[in-house]
């Protein structure tokens, strides 16, 4: 698939309720990886609001990958260390730098 320009991902509203959830499940034992990885967790939260993600070649898989490679910032909102603001803002650089970043290196 040939790419043409990275998308624009906008900042969701946060969801509240959901990390109430998600840091309840982490405090109870859980593990985080589930949390962010899993089929109700924190990336696919993500991918379904920026699914827009797909047009650019980026797969649920790959985004959920770079999702976890991020769940340090996460659990720091999770736990109430960062800003929603601070949280996603830097994840969508993240995504960003690594669409630019396979568009130039052809991978």
């Amino acid at each position: 698939m040939t790419v043409s320009a990275t998308p624009v991902l906008h900042m969701p509203d946060e969801p509240i309720v959901r990390a109430d959830g998600w840091l309840s499940v982490v405090l109870d034992g859980g593990d985080l990886e589930d949390v962010v990885t899993g089929a109700d967790g924190i990336a696919a939260w993500f991918w379904a609001r920026w699914r827009t993600l797909s047009s650019a070649g980026v797969s649920e898989e790959d985004f959920g990958q770079n999702v976890l490679g991020y769940r340090r910032e996460i659990w720091l909102w999770l736990a109430g260390e960062r800003t929603w603001s601070q949280c996603c803002s830097g994840l969508i650089g993240r995504v960003s730098r690594r669409i630019a970043g396979r568009d130039r290196t052809g991978v």
